[in-house]
């Protein structure tokens, strides 16, 4: 049994720093850069594009809003055929240094508000969706299980690839907790450590009501902004290798594609504001 654990990096901007990049290249399989956009600049960039490629860890765009003051965590209502065009301008700006770091972009992974807000808003994701086939048709894409997203990347012929959150609480329709919500992030080693085992065997975890929930999943995500986070990220590695379960980047792994169940949602402004990932 094999799983891949993933954390978002190079979220630096110039001297301003986030979270210990170096410590947690040396314990995920693919990293989620920053591109920009969010976060991140060409020095960073580089830098984790060629510490990723010198440690065998893959690299995949973290594309998002347009919003550095926010952290792109704020929803934007870009026109779709603008958002189309950020999200292919960041993927490229990153596999510049990923080629030059002697390796590509291996993926792609909406950020913050983005991800949220494509769970459910159609255009938007459609938006994504059709950057990704322009840019490369072959990249898979990461996203959260039975959204908007990985549905239509699905139906556009992407490999899509579900992905949950070791350190998030979840809703019982399987949605992230609000991060404005008390407990919507974990903090406890142990508990996330034992839930991540419990999710890379497709076993269920407790959603925030108490309900279990089965959050089926083919990477695991360990955020690298969290307080503790290089520590976090530790005993969940080493809680998966003492279950028995393997780390490697979904990007080597078949993939076990999960049914989409759809989820009645309303789709307003504020819902997608107030979630980010």
């Amino acid at each position: 049994m094999c799983i891949d654990l993933n954390s978002d990096l190079g979220e630096g901007f110039g001297r301003w720093t986030l979270g210990d990049d170096d410590a947690l290249l040396s314990i995920v399989t693919s990293a989620n850069v920053a591109c920009g956009f969010h976060a991140g600049d060409p020095v960073i960039m580089r830098r984790t594009c060629e510490t990723a490629a010198a440690r065998g860890v893959v690299i995949g765009a973290q594309v998002g809003y347009r919003d550095l003051a926010g952290f792109g965590r704020r929803f934007v209502d870009v026109p779709p055929v603008e958002l189309a065009d950020d999200v292919i301008y960041q993927i490229g700006a990153l596999d510049a240094f990923a080629r030059v770091a002697g390796t590509r972009v291996r993926y792609v992974k909406p950020h913050g508000a983005l991800y949220n807000a494509i769970v459910h808003h159609e255009a938007q994701a459609a938006a994504v969706v059709a950057a990704v086939r322009a840019y490369d048709p072959g990249l898979p894409v990461l996203g959260l299980p039975g959204s908007a997203w990985l549905r239509q990347a699905s139906r556009a012929g992407l490999t899509t690839v579900a992905e949950c959150f070791a350190d998030r609480a979840y809703t019982r329709e399987g949605r992230l907790v609000p991060r404005g919500v008390p407990g919507a992030v974990l903090h406890d080693p142990a508990l996330v450590a034992e839930r991540s085992v419990r999710m890379a065997r497709g076993e269920p975890i407790e959603a925030v009501d108490g309900t279990p929930l089965t959050v089926t999943a083919d990477s695991i995500c360990v955020h690298g902004d969290s307080p503790g986070a290089v520590a976090m990220a530790i005993e969940v590695r080493d809680a998966l290798k003492a279950n028995g379960i393997g780390l490697a980047p979904f990007a080597q792994q078949p993939f076990a594609q999960q049914p989409f169940k759809e989820q009645p949602v309303t789709d307003t402004k504020a819902s997608f504001a107030e979630e980010s990932v």
